[in-house]
């Protein structure tokens, strides 16, 4: 029995490794779960435009919007494991789990993590015409009529929603949730004074900024960010802790997929991510880039559920 067994591991590797070698054999698609223009799509795109010149197959980008994000998760949990059909999800991957009644997908068992590609701080923006220039003086906007100051973000159970929902909580204040299908529709309503405020990952905000479409009330990093450095740190306006609240973007395969495709497309981001020019145009969009192996990235998942399953519960987060 163990020299059957061994036989059909070493012809399962043998075909793993034929199949790396022929892949991609036809386009990958690569499901998004926001919207065209948000941070999500935007870093997917910088990605497969790079990969689509070393695979010599085009990386298709859909956007499966809705639900936040998991339609998305769902349709690549389901497909064929032969790595032409992938997702690349931010922290939603987990949440999305932690928060559903009836659970319709698994954030490991469904899938076969590949890379995290980089992780993108949260900025805390206001259209410039809003009363308050700090966040204490929009906390004082909410203590003042309570439920009149309200939050964007890309859906519920989102990094835009936790973080406004734990500021929230912190702040013993009731503000009103406005969900949206993705970061970039909710950032058009900040910016036209529909909605208040939102915690933005800082992709692209650099330019809204500069002609006076936003402003930064807080930066969600550690430190002060050398792109914002009149911008104080969550940490400095009084609540420490923020940074935790940075999402995540990275690709996962459907589980099943053979060791040796994950491998090479593993090593094919963290390669694309290297290079100059693509890091020129990430750290431009805020991104802070990481590339990881895939076993990394399933610890990294690991440690991702057990950080916001500690959020949803301070906040009080429920599904929707």
């Amino acid at each position: 029995m163990n020299i059957v067994k061994g036989f059909a591991c070493a012809a399962a590797l043998i075909a793993g490794h034929a199949a790396a070698q022929h892949y991609p054999s036809k386009p990958v698609r690569v499901l998004v779960g926001f919207a065209a223009g948000g941070p999500t799509d935007v870093i997917a795109r910088v990605l497969a435009q790079d990969l689509t010149r070393v695979l010599g197959q085009p990386l298709i980008i859909d956007n499966r919007t809705g639900a936040n994000s998991r339609i998305a998760t769902e349709t690549v949990a389901r497909a064929t494991p032969d790595g032409h059909t992938l997702l690349f999800a931010s922290l939603s991957h987990n949440v999305n789990y932690l928060l559903m009644e009836k659970k319709t997908y698994h954030p490991l068992r469904d899938f076969a993590p590949i890379s995290l590609t980089a992780v993108l701080p949260l900025l805390l923006v206001t259209r410039p015409e809003t009363p308050a220039s700090s966040v204490r003086e929009l906390i004082e906007m909410a203590k003042a009529r309570p439920g009149a100051v309200t939050y964007g973000s890309a859906g519920n159970g989102g990094s835009a929603h936790l973080a406004g929902a734990l500021l929230e909580t912190l702040t013993g204040t009731k503000m009103t949730h406005v969900p949206f299908r993705g970061n970039a529709p909710a950032l058009v309503d900040v910016m036209s004074g529909q909605v208040t405020f939102m915690f933005y990952p800082m992709i692209g905000i650099a330019d809204h900024v500069a002609v006076k479409r936003l402003k930064v009330l807080a930066v969600g990093t550690a430190k002060r960010h050398p792109d914002y450095p009149s911008s104080p740190t969550m940490a400095e306006s009084g609540f420490p802790g923020f940074e935790e609240t940075a999402p995540w973007v990275g690709m996962l395969a459907p589980a099943g997929t053979p060791p040796a495709i994950v491998d090479r497309m593993s090593a094919e981001i963290r390669k694309s991510i290297a290079k100059p020019e693509v890091k020129e145009r990430l750290a431009v969009l805020g991104a802070i880039n990481v590339g990881s192996l895939p076993a990394e990235f399933v610890e990294y998942l690991k440690k991702d559920a057990e950080r916001w399953a500690r959020v949803i519960k301070a906040a009080g987060v429920k599904a929707q």
